[in-house]
């Protein structure tokens, strides 16, 4: 039951900031321990940020909430089906599960398509529509391959 009662919050906040005109109908939740630990929201157009998702500010908001890039142990409640950059950010964070209310298909028939950046991560870069371009690989390389020499790197 406790699964509902925070996507059943999830659907409330998403309904909350939306009306406020704080950005589109999205709210998610970081849950550990069956409490919540933050809570975020779509703030795209109230902050002119592409990736401020719900997911992605409820993230934000648990990392900094525990001091902590990896959120292990932790799970994400949201009203609707991560897109590719949330779930991108869920595993980056380490999250434990995701719980979600309305699937991908809900999100399309009111304008929030995904399907078109699935097809494009399939493809080569240089097949892709956004115009994409390697330029400088070697020396790239060379400068990445000095984080194996830093004794006091933090691994992520």
């Amino acid at each position: 039951m406790i699964d509902r009662q925070f996507i059943a919050e999830a659907i409330r906040l998403a309904g909350e900031k939306m009306a406020a005109g704080e950005g589109g109908p999205f709210g998610a939740l970081i849950v550990r321990d069956g409490a919540i630990i933050a809570r975020g929201w779509n703030k795209v157009t109230s902050s002119n940020d592409p990736t401020a998702h719900a997911e992605i500010v409820a993230i934000r908001n648990a990392c900094s909430t525990m001091q902590s890039f990896d959120l292990s142990g932790c799970e994400l409640f949201v009203n609707c089906e991560p897109c590719p950059m949330c779930l991108a950010a869920a595993y980056w964070a380490r999250l434990s599960r995701i719980v979600y209310g309305a699937d991908h298909n809900d999100a399309a028939t009111i304008g929030f398509a995904d399907a078109f950046i699935y097809q494009e991560l399939a493809l080569q870069p240089t097949d892709r529509k956004l115009v994409t371009q390697q330029l400088m690989a070697q020396e790239a390389r060379q400068g990445l391959s000095r984080w194996l020499d830093l004794e006091d790197k933090i691994l992520y």
